[in-house]
């Protein structure tokens, strides 16, 4: 086991407030509760100290006193997101289906939270309590499936990949004004009628030799290429 002294120093390294002063009037929890509520309603760039201690109703530094940056506080909103993955589920089933299962539920936090994913890219991998119960959780999945530890944690890494994709478009395809998330069944006769011009033979190809397409279904589409990458990626044919 590593050191604890060599380990990074994150805001859970350390206690929740010091020893000394008055009682606390709050909580991380708390704090961070009321910082994703900001993020949802008005984006990550809303979120700052004072518009937080205003939404709480107390100065800026009082949350010094249990939150000691800004970056903190989005390593705590991160991890308070992943504490919303119920991984109370037992382990050892049928590890396709139960890492799909584990998939969605990322999928379906990124939807609620749309700026998570912007955030996740901003901050790097810093892991908190919550995310490494999700990481050793999905590594139980895994435990009875083909591959190396490896294999195994860069499949964790595809699913997490694909979950921010989806989630993303979902969000494109919901939001307004965006001409470039019009109809799916528009987009498919527009891509034919280009490809039947003659100019892209590739296209045609692979257009005539698919046939139409099934009907547009986010959740099914998820699902199909998670059932397909995750086997191949552990060494194992298409289930």
């Amino acid at each position: 086991m590593a050191d604890r002294e060599t380990r990074p120093t994150t805001v859970w390294s350390r206690p929740e407030r010091g020893a000394r002063g008055p009682a606390p009037e709050r909580s991380r929890t708390q704090i961070t509760a009321a910082a994703l509520v900001l993020a949802d309603a008005e984006g990550l760039a809303a979120v700052s100290m004072r518009a937080l201690a205003q939404r709480l109703g107390t100065g800026p530094a009082s949350l010094y006193r249990y939150v000691g940056s800004r970056d903190e506080l989005l390593d705590l909103m991160a991890d308070a997101v992943a504490g919303e993955l119920d991984l109370s589920g037992a382990t050892g089933g049928d590890w396709l289906d139960d890492l799909v299962g584990l998939a969605l539920q990322s999928r379906d936090a990124h939807v609620r939270h749309p700026w998570l994913a912007d955030l996740n890219d901003r901050r790097g991998e810093v892991l908190g309590p919550h995310a490494i119960d999700y990481l050793d959780h999905a590594l139980g999945i895994l435990a009875p499936a083909p591959g190396t530890a490896g294999e195994k944690l860069e499949a964790i890494g595809l699913l997490g990949g694909l979950a921010v994709l989806f989630a993303r478009r979902e969000a494109a395809a919901t939001s307004t004004g965006d001409p470039s998330t019009g109809d799916p069944a528009a987009r498919a006769a527009h891509l034919a009628a280009v490809a039947a011009e003659g100019s892209h033979p590739h296209l045609l190809a692979a257009l005539t030799a698919a046939g139409a397409p099934p009907p547009a279904d986010r959740d099914a589409l998820f699902v199909r290429l998670l059932r397909r990458l995750l086997p191949a990626m552990l060494g194992q044919g298409e289930p």
